[in-house]
C-alpha cells in the first residue's frame, strides 16, 4: 500500500512546487465603454454594482421584462447571496428601483 501511495504523494508535491513558482500574470483592464443612465439612486448603483463588474454587464441584462422590478430584485439578491456582494440592506431597494426604472 505504501509503495502505491509514494508516487502519488511525490506527484502532488511536484505540482505544488510548480504552482508556487508560477510567473505572475499582469494584464490591463480595458476602459469602460458604457455609462449608467441618469436617474434617482445612480450613485448607489455606481458604488455597489460597478465595484465588481462593468456597466456593459448591466446593460446586457434582459430588457423589457414584464416584471422588471421582480427581475432586478432577483438579480440583486443573487449578487448578495450567491456571489457575496457586500450590499447594505438599505441600498437593495434603491438599486432595484434604479435598475427597474432605467433598464
Amino acid at each position: 500500500m505504501t509503495t502505491k501511495l509514494l508516487p502519488t504523494l511525490a506527484a502532488i508535491a511536484g505540482l505544488s512546487i510548480t504552482a508556487a513558482s508560477a510567473a505572475q500574470v499582469n494584464y490591463a483592464v480595458p476602459e469602460e465603454t458604457a455609462a449608467l443612465k441618469p436617474g434617482a439612486n445612480l450613485e448607489v448603483v455606481q458604488n455597489n454594482c460597478t465595484a465588481c463588474h462593468s456597466v456593459d454587464y448591466i446593460k446586457t441584462q434582459p430588457q423589457g421584462e414584464k416584471f422588471k422590478k421582480d427581475f432586478w430584485q432577483a438579480e440583486v439578491t443573487k449578487m448578495i447571496k450567491v456571489y457575496g456582494a457586500p450590499i447594505e440592506d438599505a441600498d437593495v431597494g434603491k438599486i432595484v428601483e434604479y435598475l427597474a426604472a432605467t433598464y
